[in-house]
């Protein structure tokens, strides 16, 4: 059953890229897949209904998953007469772009609990899997082209935002739009998860470490803190936490596991939360971080406060167990 309301804004936002010849596709800091694959796929959407404008995915790069795209280099006073489309960006803070303040005309596309309001037309459900699930029935609902490096990255996103279909997110809807993705482009799929998955031997053996080192509460909290001289000592990067800390979703005894990774560069400590069960993304809001309701993360400025974000986490961790102890 169509949502009218959805297909309406839907058509909304192609009608105002119609307007604009010049358009920016930015998204949060940290780029993952999702934020990645959603970005270059709108890029190329866009290009291909309308072959004559000037549109160019912007932010930092990631290393890590280059294979997806290359982003575009722009002047900073482009944002003269454009529109910016922010995707998968819940709060101003994070948006891995120069001189937002400058933009007047802004779409926003996202899947995460509203944080800050921000654009002119925007699109925020916090019950799709991804933002890349957005694009796609965004695509179907303009009835647009899909082609097959399209179709790729939308893919990778919706694989990787919901851990291969396992997280909570994943719902009749997402398996319904995939389907209907891979009906129009036949793509081989499979061959999508080498590069994505794909590790260094030196971030297994850290995942061993971490395995092997992390402390686990009484209430079901598992946590590590990971300093800048062990990322030395086994040659990883801030990154490489978030690339593992999936693995610990089916561990009997822990029911809300963090990583707390300090970052020299910029003076730090990188938090990377999940759970299932206790809902913590509102807790989380009180270190200025968020997410979702079981996928969270917070930036900290010394080791102290990421101590009382644990003990915090172990609170919840209680109440949850007291609440649910039948």
């Amino acid at each position: 059953m169509i949502d009218l309301q959805r297909h309406f804004l839907f058509r909304k936002i192609l009608k105002y890229i119609k307007k604009y010849d010049t358009i920016i596709i930015a998204r949060h800091i940290g780029a993952d897949p999702d934020a990645l694959g959603s970005q270059f796929a709108l890029r190329e959407i866009i290009k291909n209904k309308y072959p004559n404008k000037e549109v160019y995915a912007v932010g930092n790069p990631s290393s890590r998953f280059r294979f997806m795209g290359e982003l575009d280099k722009i002047d900073d006073v482009l944002y003269d007469n454009s529109l910016l489309i922010v995707l998968d960006t819940p709060d101003i803070k994070r948006i891995d772009i120069n001189n937002f303040d400058s933009y007047k005309n802004i779409v926003k596309i996202d899947h995460h609990p509203v944080i800050d309001e921000y654009a002119n037309i925007e699109i925020v459900d916090d019950g799709s899997s991804s933002t890349c699930q957005l694009i796609l029935e965004f695509v179907f609902s303009n009835n647009l082209k899909i082609n097959d490096s399209i179709a790729k990255n939308l893919y990778l996103g919706i694989v990787s935002d919901t851990g291969r279909f396992m997280h909570d997110y994943t719902s009749f809807k997402t398996f319904e739009l995939v389907t209907k993705l891979l009906k129009k482009t036949n793509i081989d799929f499979t061959s999508l998860y080498e590069p994505l998955y794909m590790r260094p031997l030196s971030e297994v053996r850290f995942q061993g470490y971490i395995f092997e080192n992390m402390t686990v509460t009484e209430n079901g909290v598992g946590y590590i803190k990971i300093t800048d001289d062990l990322l030395k000592e086994f040659n990883v990067d801030t990154a490489s936490a978030g690339n593992i800390i999936s693995e610990l979703k089916c561990i009997n005894e822990i029911i809300i596991w963090a990583f707390l990774t300090e970052d020299k560069k910029n003076n730090l400590i990188r938090v990377n939360i999940r759970s299932r069960g206790p809902v913590i993304n509102e807790m989380v809001s009180k270190y200025g971080g968020g997410g979702h309701k079981f996928a969270s993360g917070a930036r900290l400025s010394d080791w102290d406060l990421a101590s009382d974000l644990v003990d915090d986490l172990d609170n919840l961790a209680l109440e949850y167990n007291k609440n649910n102890s039948k």
